[in-house]
């Protein structure tokens, strides 16, 4: 699974301003976020992601992104500090057999796993560590690129999720990625 992470370089791809013609961060993420809200985001990269979510939690709210590599973490930090959203962010380097958020139990409203899943080598752990830093009725949204994972993957990912404690809300197959809300309950 190691050799699935992605690579740094392909992250300054992955922030090209086109990406929002397939995969619109506001549009995607929008009807789950409100301003005040603890999110956490595991694998987020250089923070395609991390940015919008720190403009919809709003100056009451944070995003806890986590990442294991350092180098995908410090041009965050500078894209974050540049669009004035450094205190809404807080950065975590994770381990690869850890989200390290133990302290988070219970304070989570709102998880993301974009594009993450299938690089992580323990989705038990994974899913383990999300569901207990999720407050009760806190919700989980993967999404797992078509061309990386099939839907008998995705399918997997969901049962293991599911073992862990979460129940799925909805499942969507449709658009640019495969798709599951999941609900602590």
């Amino acid at each position: 699974m190691a050799d699935r992470v992605c690579p740094p370089w392909v992250g300054y791809l992955l922030l090209n301003p086109l990406r929002k013609l397939l995969e619109n961060p506001d549009k995607l993420l929008g009807q789950f976020v409100r301003q005040g809200m603890t999110v956490l985001e595991p694998g987020c990269g250089m923070g395609y992601f991390t940015l919008p979510l720190a403009r919809m939690v709003g100056a009451g709210g944070r995003v806890v992104a986590v990442e294991i590599q350092p180098k995908m973490l410090s041009v965050l930090s500078r894209r974050a500090q540049k669009a004035g959203l450094s205190e809404r962010i807080e950065l975590r380097e994770g381990k690869t057999d850890s989200l390290c958020v133990e302290d988070l139990s219970a304070q989570v409203h709102f998880a993301t796993a974009l594009h993450v899943v299938h690089e992580v080598p323990d989705q038990v752990s994974f899913f383990t560590e999300i569901w207990n830093a999720l407050k009760p009725g806190g919700k989980l949204f993967v999404v797992e690129p078509k061309h990386h994972v099939t839907q008998e993957e995705i399918e997997q990912s969901v049962a293991v999720a599911q073992k862990t404690g979460f129940e799925l809300e909805a499942a969507v197959t449709k658009g640019g990625g495969r798709r599951a809300l999941l609900t602590k309950r």
